[in-house]
């Protein structure tokens, strides 16, 4: 988990119709009061009022004609009501935990300012991964160009890489919300998609292991 944004970063994603034929980033305007050094945890909303109405409506604009959308209307409030704190950081987390409860997901969110680590992009993420008791870390593509795998090889980590699967729903899924499944198929539905596929990739990293 990275601390601080570069001055140019928003926190956004893209979003599209239940039948994909559109195609907008959904951005959340940001500005660093400290510049650079900025940690994420201060970054704050440009014009906070304007941001939620503007979230709202193009949730409402792509997503209002899907099948799943009156109850994931609801169960989104809680994430417009954070853009009354004006930070960046709220609404991502608030977000994410909104998420993790319309999949049922049950584990422990910790924050990485808290936990013990060492200055420097790898060395940090190691320390992390082990101060959470991992034994291997995900890396995504874009991550394996430049991550060190020795700090994690010396505290017995190993380091592979995360591939999505590029089947069914999951094909345009790494330039997409998952809003868009949760809207369009419910996320019972999701789960089960999940389930097949952390079952798929656990049994990759076994084989390779």
């Amino acid at each position: 988990m990275a601390e601080r944004l570069r001055p140019e970063d928003g926190h956004r994603q893209r979003v599209r119709t239940k039948l994909g034929r559109a195609q907008q980033w959904l951005t959340l305007p940001t500005r660093l009061p400290n510049g650079r050094p900025t940690l994420i945890r201060d970054a704050v909303l440009d014009d906070p009022g304007r941001a939620r109405r503007r979230t709202a409506g193009m949730l409402q604009q792509h997503y209002g004609a899907s099948p799943h959308w009156p109850a994931l209307a609801e169960a989104l409030a809680p994430v417009l009501d954070s853009f009354t704190t004006g930070r960046t950081a709220t609404v991502a987390e608030t977000s994410t935990r909104v998420l993790l409860d319309l999949l049922g997901w049950r584990g422990q969110v910790l924050t990485s300012s808290r936990l013990p680590s060492r200055p420097g992009r790898s060395l940090r993420l190691a320390d992390l991964a082990a101060a959470t008791g991992a034994r291997t870390y995900l890396c995504g593509t874009g991550g394996m160009t430049y991550l060190d795998p020795a700090p994690f090889t010396a505290q017995n980590i190993a380091v592979a890489p995360f591939r999505p699967p590029t089947a069914g729903i999951w094909s345009s899924g790494r330039r997409l919300s998952a809003l868009w499944a949760l809207a369009a198929l419910g996320p019972d539905a999701v789960v089960t998609q999940l389930q097949a596929a952390t079952a798929d990739h656990c049994g990759t990293l076994q084989t390779a292991a």
